[in-house]
């Protein structure tokens, strides 16, 4: 299994941005893995954010509409970190920001194992 820390989540105005960094254990076989990116809001269904295939498979990017134009998804194979890059932030983005390791690019959270403890994002108003 793979060890997944989050770090560089944290209270932020409205409008202001953060980047999350997920850094993983598997340097051997982390850029052949998709990775995601998911929220959970309290009271809320633990909800997508973002995904990035593999290296191998081209590093192809996808979001959930809610974020689509704010976040960005990217990793950083020789550091076996997975970033989120979240500008524009608003309220409704306060949650628990988690990543996992994906079988495969998806936006459903059944294809995704190895989950991180999650680290909080607080966006205030």
């Amino acid at each position: 299994q793979v060890q997944l820390v989050e770090s560089g989540g944290g209270l932020v105005q409205a409008g202001g941005s953060l980047r999350l960094a997920c850094l993983a254990s598997n340097r051997g076989t982390f850029s052949s893995l998709a990775m995601g990116w998911f929220r959970q809001a309290p009271g809320k269904e633990r909800e997508f954010v973002a995904a990035i295939s593999s290296s191998r498979s081209g590093g192809v990017t996808l979001y959930a509409d809610s974020v689509k134009g704010r976040f960005t998804i990217s990793r950083d194979n020789a550091k076996i970190t997975v970033y989120l890059q979240m500008n524009s932030l608003k309220s409704e983005d306060t949650a628990v920001y988690s990543c996992a390791v994906g079988r495969t690019t998806s936006m459903y959270k059944s294809e995704y194992y190895d989950w991180g403890r999650g680290t909080q994002v607080t966006v205030s108003s």
